[in-house]
């Protein structure tokens, strides 16, 4: 690379200067530094597990499996020595004035947002589309939530963006709204205007919090969406596993560098959600992605998920009965997320085609496409194959199954409340047939993963348009009558 130093976003990025590693640094002292150890894990540094678990996984990281009151590892909560370091490095990073690491997902970085910022019967305006955690959210707070539909991109049987006019319109009609929540983007990489969500809840003087979980990489590329954080949010939640390259239910919470938020509020509702045992491997897979990311390395890995995923869209859309979301349409996607479908099968045959004819897995399918995901450690060559399966399966027949015709795995309905999702929760239940449910109240949640949007929530009225999205069920539980 000739130059060291590159600009974007309003940003310079050195990628030659040295990039700090706190928490790997001492967790690689700890590693290589034996003592005797009469504590918490019981496995003691791999002498006691399953020769097949230590085998696959590795001695190393049976070494590494420690705790975080060791070896000046630091704490988690609260956060101390080379985790808050990491912690901090982090929040520069991605602009933020406070961002925290945490090792159960973004379902509990979610679930932490709503107990921290929320109180019972609070309202909320919340998009339809978001993951269950979102959701669940609502029935630990008693908050209400004001449902915002996104766009329904019928032909493809997904939700597309949230409409900032319809947004607006809401906070006039509901003047006592707490905060507004979005996802963007969409679990198949519909991106929304986020920068105009801000300003109109900026008008409204209503925090607005987002959802980001599958756009970690957004502050690392000029060819990338703008993250909320650089737009105004208040709150925004990344699972830097998703996309980032961290391990598995490795997540941030960042706090916006204006946002007036109680930070501590946020903190001591982690404390509360958290595992009192928090993985030190995972939270230092956090400090190893941001690092990455932040490296010459990693700046040529985003760059070539992005060459790779425009090179599969070009590839892909020669192909006969082939089309590519976002390529024709006018709909605004995050080019490393790419839906496709293929004229003649619907996404569940296609992935299963994939998988049992060409051994390729995808990330997920809908009612019509699938979704795959240029990632930053994918090749070309795997595009390559990729391209030659679907060129391959448009020339042949794979005629659908017809017993899937009436399967449905994408919620596009809209709810009819009856009451509180909390009230619902804690009302008294009875399981019955699902065939009998409609126009019952539900009382539990029914979300589909993936992608985890719901498709029935305590305190919904079941309708007879529900039932093909239920196929898994026999039974539903309801309101007791």
């Amino acid at each position: 690379m000739k130059n060291a130093v590159i600009s974007f976003k309003n940003k310079q990025i050195n990628l030659t200067k040295e990039i700090k590693t706190p928490l790997l640094d001492r967790l690689f002292e700890y590693k290589n530094s034996p003592s005797i150890g009469f504590h918490i894990p019981g496995h003691t540094r791999g002498a006691a597990v399953h020769p097949k678990f230590k085998d696959i996984i590795g001695a190393d990281a049976l070494l590494a499996d420690t705790t975080d009151e060791f070896d000046n590892l630091g704490t988690l909560h609260p956060a101390t020595g080379a985790i808050k370091e990491a912690m901090d490095l982090a929040s520069r990073c991605y602009n933020s004035k406070k961002t925290f690491f945490v090792t159960s997902g973004s379902t509990i970085s979610n679930l932490a947002v709503a107990f921290g910022a929320l109180r019972p019967d609070d309202k909320i305006i919340v998009a339809r589309n978001s993951h269950r955690s979102v959701l669940t959210g609502t029935i630990i707070t008693g908050a209400n939530p004001e449902w915002l539909m996104p766009k329904k991109l019928t032909d493809w049987a997904i939700y597309g963006s949230i409409s900032p006019f319809e947004l607006n319109d809401k906070l006039n009609q509901n003047k006592n709204i707490k905060f507004v929540w979005v996802t963007n983007p969409t679990y198949e990489g519909v991106v929304s205007d986020i920068a105009l969500i801000a300003e109109i809840c900026r008008r409204h003087n209503v925090p607005l919090i987002v959802d980001e979980a599958h756009g970690s990489l957004w502050n690392f590329h000029e060819k990338l969406p703008e993250s909320a954080l650089n737009m105004g949010a208040d709150i925004v939640v990344h699972s830097l596993h998703k996309t980032g390259g961290a391990l598995t239910q490795s997540s941030m919470l960042h706090i916006g560098k204006n946002s007036n938020i109680d930070a501590d509020r946020i903190e001591h509702a982690l404390k509360l959600l958290h595992t009192t045992s928090p993985s030190i491997p995972l939270l230092a897979s956090l400090d190893a992605s941001r690092a990455f990311l932040e490296s010459k390395e990693g700046h040529e890995s985003i760059q070539n998920a992005i060459d790779n995923a425009e090179y599969f869209r070009e590839q892909a859309s020669k192909i006969p009965d082939v089309t590519i979301l976002g390529e024709n349409g006018g709909i605004n996607t995050d080019v490393t997320k790419i839906f496709i479908k293929v004229k003649g099968l619907t996404g569940k045959r296609l992935e299963s085609v994939l998988e049992l004819d060409f051994n390729i897995e995808i990330e997920s399918a809908s009612d019509e496409g699938i979704l795959v995901l240029s990632n930053i450690g994918n090749k070309k060559s795997e595009f390559d194959y990729l391209i030659s399966a679907l060129n391959i399966i448009s020339k042949n027949n794979y005629p659908d199954l017809s017993h899937l015709e009436d399967i449905k795995f994408m919620p596009l309905t809209e709810p009819k409340v009856a009451m509180s999702p909390r009230e619902a929760y804690f009302s008294n239940k009875v399981k019955i047939k699902k065939e009998n449910s409609i126009g019952r109240i539900s009382s539990e949640v029914i979300a589909l993963c993936p992608p985890g949007i719901s498709v029935l929530l305590p305190g919904e009225i079941i309708t007879k348009e529900h039932i093909p999205y239920l196929n898994e069920y026999t039974e539903i539980e309801v309101i007791e009558e």
